[in-house]
C-alpha cells in the first residue's frame, strides 16, 4: 500500500445544482471550415454514461450524466471556482432534494470553461431529476500527498479511489494502470492553464489517423489516461520526461484544438511515473458506475 496523508485531508460539503444547458444561439465553425450546430455542455444527459465512447455522438464537448454548478450566471466568482475545486474525482454526491431525493452518485471530472462538475448517479435516479433540485457533494482530496514520493504531485482525486486504481511503487517510482498514453504533442485547449486544481484539457482530434494508429479512437468517458512530456504540476505545459495522469470527463470537439476532456490527477516533473497499459482502467470498472452499474 502506498503511504499517504489521507487521514490529514479535509472533507468538505459544497452543495450545487444541475447546470442549465446553454446555447450561443448561432452556427459554430469546425476545425474544417464546416459550419455546425449542436448540442454541447450541461443539463441531464439521459444516454451518455461513463463508459461509452468519447466519439460519435451527434454534440460538441457533451458531458456524461448530470453537469452540475452552484453559479451558473458568475462562473469564475469565487463561490463557483470553490465548488469546483474541492469536487474531486470519486467523491460521494447526494440528492437532497425533488423526487430523487437520497440518490447517491460519484464525481467524474470537472470541466474548465464551463466550469462544471459533472456527477454519474444512476438512472432510475436522472430519471426522476429536475433541473433546480440540489446536490450536496463530500469534497474530499486536494491536498492528497504521496508521503514516500515527494516529486509525484496529487489534484482532484479522491483518495478512496486513489487506493482502488492498481497504483503499485516500483522503487522511487509508480506504476500506473491506464486506458491510453497520449503523445504530448495532442494536448490542445487548456495548455497554459495555471488552475490545477479546477478545469481539464483537451486532446487534439483533428488528426484522426494518427489517433487511430494510436489506439486512442476507443477512449471512453472515464477512462484513465497517462499524458507523455506534460508538467501539470504548477501549471499545464511540456517538459520532456514529465508524465501527467487524467481521467476523460468530456466528449469530443468540432472546433480546432479540441477534443476529449482530460482532468488531472497525478502528476511529476521527473520521469517517475509509469504507465501500464489496461483497457479497464475507468472509473466505472473500479467503482461500478456509469455503464458497470
Amino acid at each position: 500500500m502506498i503511504r499517504t496523508n489521507k487521514d490529514k485531508v479535509v472533507m468538505m460539503s459544497i452543495q450545487g445544482t444541475v447546470a442549465p444547458p446553454g446555447c450561443r444561439g448561432g452556427h459554430s465553425v469546425n476545425k474544417d471550415g464546416e459550419p455546425f450546430l449542436l448540442p454541447g455542455t450541461g443539463g441531464i444527459v439521459y444516454n451518455i454514461k461513463i463508459g461509452d465512447s468519447v466519439f460519435g455522438w451527434s454534440s460538441d464537448h457533451i458531458e456524461p450524466c448530470v453537469s452540475t454548478s452552484l453559479d451558473e450566471k458568475n462562473k469564475n466568482d469565487p463561490p463557483n471556482r470553490g465548488y469546483n475545486f474541492y469536487a474531486c474525482v470519486g467523491n460521494e454526491a447526494k440528492i437532497v432534494s425533488g423526487d430523487a431525493k437520497g440518490a447517491v452518485g460519484v464525481v467524474t471530472g470537472h470541466h474548465g470553461g464551463a466550469e462544471h462538475v459533472m456527477i454519474d448517479f444512476p438512472h432510475d435516479a436522472i430519471e426522476k431529476m429536475l433541473l433546480d433540485d440540489k446536490i450536496l457533494i463530500r469534497g474530499y482530496g486536494q491536498g492528497l500527498k504521496l508521503l514516500d514520493h515527494k516529486d509525484i504531485h496529487v489534484y482532484n482525486l479522491d483518495p478512496n479511489l486513489f487506493e482502488k486504481m492498481g497504483i503499485e511503487e516500483k522503487g522511487d517510482k509508480i506504476t500506473v494502470p491506464v486506458a491510453g498514453v497520449i503523445p504530448g504533442e495532442l494536448m490542445g485547449s487548456g495548455v497554459g492553464s495555471l488552475s490545477m486544481g479546477t478545469g481539464d484539457y483537451d486532446i487534439m482530434t483533428t488528426d484522426k489517423k494518427f489517433l487511430e494508429e494510436l489506439g486512442l479512437m476507443d477512449l471512453r468517458f472515464g477512462d484513465f489516461v497517462a499524458i507523455q512530456n506534460h508538467d501539470n504540476v504548477f501549471g499545464r505545459s511540456y517538459r520532456k520526461e514529465a508524465m501527467t495522469i487524467g481521467i476523460v470527463i468530456h466528449g469530443d470537439c468540432e472546433y480546432a484544438g479540441h477534443g476529449p476532456g482530460v482532468t488531472t490527477l497525478i502528476s511529476s516533473i521527473k520521469p517517475m511515473i509509469e504507465p501500464v497499459i489496461d483497457k479497464n482502467a475507468n472509473i466505472g470498472q473500479i467503482l461500478k458506475i456509469g455503464r458497470f452499474r
